[in-house]
């Protein structure tokens, strides 16, 4: 029997405590031997550090470590893991900017370590079939809808609202990671229209037009202050009907037709996620996606700002 993966969770916030903390304690691959935080306090009878220099000083063997920090401060604590010989797992956004991912990309490779960029929408169940189904269709177009209440599922999260953190593109980088990983071709910003609170660093809703290098077009509508029914939803128009990712990925419908769906939210994303950096590792590769984060820095780059009427919880 292959030997777990001593691991270090590295910032222990919502989705650490929903997905990460659950997804490794189910994991044979790996072992989590500390969790770290500056602030808070740990979970269950693993010990806990407010520092990766207090850990580090314990003297537990760690491995690998997966950074579930805001992403302002993402990139200094992943390069001191890669400095201290540790295998790194990115939650999403894996930094604040595309330079630091790069950088971090370079300093992996020269180490001979992992570095994971850990999209966990491209997990969803309904996306790998999605993409197989798409590999002989002729592509019209696209359309994405990514709204969601903040109020419900970013609650007191203030660095959302930051520079660098985001804003509406948090959840909408997922859509992004979704979209270039079943379309078959590159995809460019054409337009782009963000609305800042007046209050706020970051957007609260934005509006894209996408294109590929064959002028498929894909528009996105993401928005913040979505109240009632919440979407997450992919259309893509083909030669052969329209195919529906829904629920972030995990429904997926064929010409109007269920084919695939889940009832549990993220239902097998993190497990996922654990099981290919444990593959990652053991191969002794890395795997950095950069598109989805680099589609939103050009959407930043080239985009129409406008204020909008402050917004508070």
């Amino acid at each position: 029997m292959t030997t777990p993966i001593k691991l270090a969770i590295i910032g222990l916030g919502k989705i650490a405590h929903d997905q990460h903390l659950p997804a490794v304690a189910k994991s044979k691959s790996f072992e989590l031997v500390a969790t770290v935080d500056r602030a808070g306090e740990g979970d269950h009878d693993v010990p806990f550090f407010h520092s990766i220099a207090d850990f580090a000083a314990s003297g537990i063997k760690a491995e690998a470590v997966a950074i579930c920090t805001p992403p302002q401060v993402r990139h200094d604590i992943a390069q001191e893991a890669l400095d201290r010989g540790w295998h790194v797992l990115l939650e999403k956004p894996p930094g604040a900017t595309l330079a630091e991912v790069v950088a971090l990309r370079e300093s992996a490779a020269e180490k001979k370590l992992t570095l994971f960029t850990a999209w966990h929408s491209q997990f969803a169940p309904g996306v790998e079939p999605a993409a197989e189904w798409l590999t002989d269709k002729v592509i019209n177009r696209a359309r994405i809808v990514w709204r969601e209440d903040v109020r419900v599922w970013h609650p007191g999260q203030a660095w959302i609202w930051k520079p660098g953190g985001f804003g509406v593109f948090d959840p909408g980088i997922n859509a992004l990671s979704i979209i270039t990983s079943i379309l078959p071709r590159p995809l460019f910003v054409e337009t782009s229209a963000l609305q800042f609170p007046a209050n706020l660093g970051a957007p609260i809703a934005a509006q894209l037009t996408l294109r590929d290098r064959r002028d498929v077009t894909i528009d996105m509508d993401l928005d913040f202050r979505q109240e009632g029914p919440q979407h997450w939803d992919i259309f893509v128009e083909t030669d052969e009907g329209e195919m529906r990712l829904s629920k972030g990925g995990a429904e997926l419908f064929i010409g109007g037709e269920q084919v695939r769906a889940e009832t549990e939210d993220l239902a097998g994303e993190y497990p996922a996620i654990y099981r290919r950096f444990a593959a990652l590792i053991r191969a002794g590769i890395s795997d950095v996606d950069v598109s989805p984060l680099r589609l939103v820095a050009d959407a930043f780059l080239c985009g129409e700002l406008s204020a909008v009427e402050e917004f508070y919880e």
